[in-house]
Order: C-alpha cells, then sequence, then structure tokens
C-alpha cells in the first residue's frame, strides 16, 4: 500500500520539494533519529518545514512557531510534510497506524504505559492523533499508545484511519474544538 501511496503523491511530492527549495535555504528532507519498534532507533523522513538551522531543542513545535516557514505551515496543516515517512513504512521501520514515533531522548521519562508503545512499530498517525494530537502532553499520549498496543486490530485501524481524516482536512483545533464542548 506505501508503495502505491508513494506513487500516487510523487507529483505533489515534486512540487512540495521545489516549493521548498525555491522558498528557503537549506536541504529539502528533514531527517532525525526516532525510536522505533523494541527500542530500535531509525532515521524518520520529512519535509523540512522550518527555517534550516542546527537545533538543541527537543521541545515540541507548533504551527505558529516563527521558524516555520510559509509553506511549512501548509505542509504542517495538512500533514503534508509526513509523505517521506511512506519510505520508512517501505523499509518496515514505520507502518500506517500506531503510536507515533519520538524522540530516543524521551525513553529516559517513560512510564509504564511509554514503555509499552515500542511492542509495535509507530504509525503516521495513531489513537492518540484522534484524542488530541500533539497538544496532549506525552504522558496522556502514552496512556493512548498502550490502548493501542494492547489491543490492536483490523477494525480498529479502520476506525482510525476514517477519524484521522477530519484532522487532515481541518486540523487539530478540530478535536481541541471538539473535546472543549463535551
Amino acid at each position: 500500500m506505501s508503495i502505491i501511496a508513494l506513487f500516487i503523491l510523487l507529483l505533489p511530492g515534486l512540487v512540495i520539494s521545489f516549493l521548498i527549495a525555491v522558498t528557503s535555504s537549506g536541504p529539502v528532507f528533514f531527517m532525525q533519529q526516532r525510536l522505533g519498534y523494541k527500542e530500535k532507533v531509525f532515521l524518520i523522513y520529512k519535509f523540512r518545514t522550518m527555517i534550516h538551522k542546527q537545533r538543541e531543542s527537543t521541545e515540541q513545535i507548533f504551527h505558529e512557531h516563527p521558524e516555520v516557514t510559509a509553506i511549512g505551515r501548509i505542509l504542517r496543516r495538512f500533514k503534508l510534510d509526513e509523505i517521506p515517512q511512506l519510505i520508512n513504512i517501505i523499509k518496515g521501520e514505520m507502518s500506517f497506524i500506531g503510536p507515533r514515533p519520538c524522540l530516543p531522548e524521551l525513553q529516559k521519562k517513560f512510564d509504564d504505559n511509554g514503555k509499552i508503545r515500542t511492542q509495535t512499530r509507530p504509525g503516521l498517525f495513531g489513537l492518540a492523533d484522534i484524542n488530541g494530537g500533539y497538544y496532549l502532553p506525552w504522558p496522556e499520549r502514552w496512556v493512548h499508545d498502550r490502548y493501542y498496543v494492547e489491543n490492536i486490530n483490523l477494525l480498529l485501524d479502520l476506525k482510525l484511519f476514517v477519524k484521522v481524516i477530519p484532522i487532515i482536512l481541518f486540523d487539530e483545533d478540530f478535536y481541541l474544538k471538539r473535546i472543549k464542548r463535551t
């Protein structure tokens, strides 16, 4: 499926690459070590959405951050910066659905829920993404990750796939507003 998706997204990927290259200096792709299945560290691929410079911060960067480029805001908003992760799926480092891969340094902070998340391949999106996504603190994300790992099945994956579509169309803010209403 990821090879088919990569083929379908090849033209949009080329357009995105061109736009990144002509609107900011630096590489088109952002690569970073992430923690994967059975605690194996791998290199994740994304389209670069920020100005190119060395960073030490491991904090979550939101789309309104001043270092996010204009193109980067659009890519992040519609999750298009994640397209290169299809390569990670083809390589067997990730899957479509599963806990989002975190930085290896975060492993030091894992509670029991966090430790369990590495018992499956990380995904492009997971249960935490439809329950607040990057607005959730890590311990809350880990609760959702644990539930996913302990209940992984095709029906759950299909439900998550359907529920992630509004997030792609309306961003995490859609769910943040929904959560505040209930």
